[in-house]
């Protein structure tokens, strides 16, 4: 299910062009491809419980809904069950303890930040995943001494889809939310881009694993591929 949140009033001029100043992704689905890891530590949980393994395609989709659109895929429950607590708990302990075995970037990500680097185009993770997975994992990739900010699920009082992460990651990279362009793969993500007053891009190349498809998300701009996201950054920024 996607978030209550109403959906953003997409603007339909061209004022994104040449006001960028910064670029925020989130990191899930959009910088790296961490489901192979995350379907894993689900798929722990079944082996030991007897169950057979859930294949990964079916896993990939509710990969940026964390914990619990995982659990839901993997075992039908929710935050309502009384089981779901301890059920996430051993489902965090288990990805924790196997965080970036399969976890890659995304083709092109790469030669992507190596772009806005060289053109001094400064840029930052805000996600969701909590401040102890998000900073090994980070770190890992490559990503923790390149990136001007990274921003978790528990840096503030709020998650995405509230635009707090957002402001205060604008806030690190001291420049204003109408200067930043906001990158991700979740509805949450273009409401929590529009509520922060950024330039939303909806990357459809990523899990999407919501009801609506990304081209109904009212984004400012939908990509489809790293390199087309890339050239869209090199357009307006």
């Amino acid at each position: 299910m996607s978030d209550p949140t109403p959906l953003p009033q997409r603007e339909d001029d061209d004022t994104s062009v040449g006001l960028c100043q910064g670029i925020l992704f989130d990191l899930d689905g959009t910088l790296a491809d961490t489901a192979p890891d995350l379907a894993a530590a689900v798929n722990k949980m079944r082996h030991e419980r007897g169950l057979d393994m859930v294949p990964l395609e079916r896993l990939r989709p509710l990969a940026s809904a964390g914990a619990r659109g995982l659990l839901a895929g993997g075992f039908g429950i929710g935050p309502q069950d009384h089981q779901f607590a301890s059920m996430r708990d051993e489902f965090l302990a288990n990805y924790e303890a196997d965080l970036c075995i399969e976890t890659t970037l995304f083709p092109g990500i790469d030669e992507l930040l190596d772009d806005l680097d060289e053109r001094r185009v400064r840029w930052g993770i805000v996600t969701n995943k909590v401040a102890r997975l998000t900073e090994p994992l980070v770190a890992q990739l490559g990503l923790g001494t390149r990136a001007g900010c990274v921003v978790s699920g528990d840096t503030t009082p709020h998650s995405k889809p509230h635009p707090a992460p957002l402001l205060h990651a604008a806030k690190e990279l001291n420049l204003p939310p109408e200067r930043v362009v906001y990158i991700g793969d979740d509805l949450r993500d273009v409401q929590a881009g529009f509520a922060a007053g950024m330039v939303t891009v909806a990357a459809a190349y990523g899990y999407c694993g919501n009801d609506l498809p990304p081209t109904q998300w009212h984004a400012k701009h939908v990509v489809r591929s790293p390199a087309e996201l890339q050239q869209l950054l090199r357009d307006i920024c």
